[in-house]
């Protein structure tokens, strides 16, 4: 099997070649589907840097560095990756899952970043996942939640891909009577007793809740921009780094964190002023912040900023989903759409971009001599 590395493949994928893929079409109304648009700029791309391919590049503060990975990920077929407007998790194992626009709407890669396997060509537009362990002893399994945006509703997949169950219009919360396909879910979360929570962020911004049978709970936020409500519910996370596990909204264009029980009740917004947050992931006492604009931010458990990777000076690429790969920079971010952490603490990032980002930074040991002397 040949194998092709997918920067270097992107690379030479100049914007006019991406063709369709450059321009995802405007979302009608109330209910846009899969490539919805973020918002993205129609500014002029960054000078050509050749070096994108091939240079390591060392990013971070204080105890928080790593170094980027060159074509970390290989293809083992020509052409663009895909339009990658969807979420990106982490096994156990190591093995790193994506999402593409295309028939290869789940991608799998090994550790060392060779494309393993691909599946979910029926579920074509996944916007968000997690893995979530269940069970325990020998009947522990982990499981993929995805959140199918084309398809208004979350799958649940055995890692192979096999489908166990969909989840559809949460018809019980009374929100949609008027117009089902207002209903346009972003991101799903699952709580350590196997509570749902989705996210209805490209529709109507309210979150519903469902125990581990599906049964409809609840649902709360909706559309606003006080405190509790959102302006767009884009991205959820539980945060278990405290006594106390919460639900943590990415409230997109509020440019906000907000903090809620596993009960639906509003606590508090963590932090604000954020560039346009869309994903979160813990590691640790660490939790990584996916923004929009050209940014990943690490947090400590207080949500106090540690450290920032791929910060992008140019704010002309910033939520720009037409950046050409040749414009990429080397361990500089376009528009970060979800990030990840594997289990030694090494960053996983997917930009949103028409051709196809995906990026790894490794995690740097930190240096301590100084201390001792």
């Amino acid at each position: 099997m040949r194998h092709v590395a997918c920067m270097a493949v992107l690379a030479v994928w100049s914007a006019g070649s991406a063709g369709s893929f450059a321009h995802p079409p405007e979302a009608s109304g109330e209910s846009g589907h899969f490539l919805h648009a973020e918002h993205w700029s129609h500014a002029a791309p960054a000078p050509v840097d050749g070096r994108a391919l091939t240079e390591v590049v060392s990013l971070g503060q204080g105890d928080h560095r790593y170094e980027s990975v060159p074509d970390w990920c290989k293809l083992t077929f020509e052409g663009p990756m895909g339009n990658t407007h969807g979420g990106l998790v982490v096994d156990s194992a190591g093995f790193v899952y994506t999402n593409t626009d295309t028939q290869r709407s789940v991608m799998v890669f090994a550790p060392d970043g060779s494309l393993v396997r691909t599946f979910g060509e029926e579920f074509v537009g996944i916007h968000h996942m997690t893995i979530v362990r269940e069970g325990s002893g020998e009947q522990a399994a982990e499981f993929l939640y995805a959140v199918h945006l084309a398809g208004d509703a979350v799958v649940k997949f055995t890692l192979a891909g096999e489908v166990v169950w969909q989840l559809g219009v949460p018809t019980e919360s009374g929100k949609y009577d008027d117009n089902p396909g207002a209903y346009n879910p972003t991101s799903v979360a699952v709580t350590p007793n196997g509570d749902v929570f989705v996210a209805d962020g490209y529709g109507r911004n309210w979150i519903h809740q469902f125990d581990k049978n599906r049964n409809y709970l609840r649902s709360f936020g909706g559309p606003g921009k006080e405190p509790g409500q959102f302006q767009t519910c884009h991205g959820l996370g539980i945060d278990t780094r405290s006594e106390k596990p919460m639900l943590i909204v990415c409230d997109r264009e509020g440019r906000r964190l907000q903090r809620f029980t596993l009960s639906g009740e509003f606590v508090d917004v963590v932090a604000s002023d954020l560039r346009r947050p869309c994903a979160i992931a813990f590691w640790g006492e660490l939790m990584g912040v996916a923004e929009l604009e050209g940014r990943v931010v690490l947090m400590d458990k207080d949500f106090k900023i540690v450290a920032t990777l791929g910060d992008n000076p140019d704010r002309g690429q910033w939520a720009n989903h037409g950046v050409p790969p040749e414009a990429w920079q080397p361990g500089v971010f376009t528009a970060p759409h979800s990030m990840n952490f594997d289990a030694a603490g090494n960053v996983y990032v997917q930009d949103w971009n028409a051709s196809g980002r995906i990026s790894k930074l490794k995690r740097l040991a930190v240096d301590r001599s100084d201390e001792s002397r």
